[in-house]
């Protein structure tokens, strides 16, 4: 299937934003921050439409520009689309609790990350920074409209052996994106969990000078 990756015709998109969906408003900034951060949450209710003209290659633009230890990029995202035979391959490579929930996403990625230099030096952020990469494409697809959800539940060593993954790179995680559906249509016990989480407050994760004892 041809996938165009440029920005294409995009006069009426976003569609919608998801500033307004479930539980947004009970999110509280400690300090001032900019919306999105508060109102970026991962849901799981897909329409199971294909992604808009152009999105994917907004996405990947996103994480294209992530920051990266010496422009190090060590970053790889590997796609199937829905409708496709690889999305099948892909859908059938996360755990049972993720398969029902993202039946209806437009694409899903296996993100992976190259664990050493173009010298052979081992590249010790490579993790880091592919994190900094996949959160640039999560907030690129927010403020696209879509819903984009990492996952920890799939078969690792299975998704290295259908990507390809070289000796040299290492599988960070799997990611859902689709355009938001009703949370009345996903199966149950998604329902209940279909609303944006708390967070710890900053004081319990940095700290001036050393950790507390």
């Amino acid at each position: 299937m041809a996938v165009r990756l440029g920005l294409g015709d995009q006069q009426d998109w976003p569609p919608r934003t998801r500033h307004g969906r479930v539980g947004f408003m009970s999110r509280q900034a400690a300090a001032p921050i900019e919306p999105w951060f508060l109102s970026r949450w991962s849901g799981r209710a897909f329409t199971g439409e294909p992604l808009p003209d152009g999105a994917l290659g907004s996405l990947l633009e996103a994480a294209r520009w992530a920051p990266s230890s010496g422009n190090n990029q060590p970053w790889r995202f590997v796609y199937a689309l829905a409708g496709t035979a690889a999305f099948k391959v892909f859908h059938d490579l996360l755990a049972p609790g993720n398969q029902p929930w993202c039946t209806k996403a437009s694409a899903l990625f296996v993100v992976a990350s190259r664990a050493t230099r173009d010298d052979g030096r081992p590249a010790r952020t490579h993790a880091f920074d592919t994190g900094a990469a996949w959160m640039s494409l999560a907030l690129q697809a927010h403020i696209m409209g879509l819903v984009a959800h990492g996952m920890e539940g799939f078969d690792y060593e299975r998704a290295a052996r259908v990507i390809g993954l070289p000796a040299d790179h290492a599988i960070q995680c799997m990611v859902a994106v689709g355009r938001p559906g009703r949370r009345e249509d996903l199966p149950e016990p998604y329902r209940g969990r279909e609303e944006p989480n708390d967070r710890r407050a900053a004081v319990s994760f940095a700290f001036e000078g050393r950790f507390p004892e």
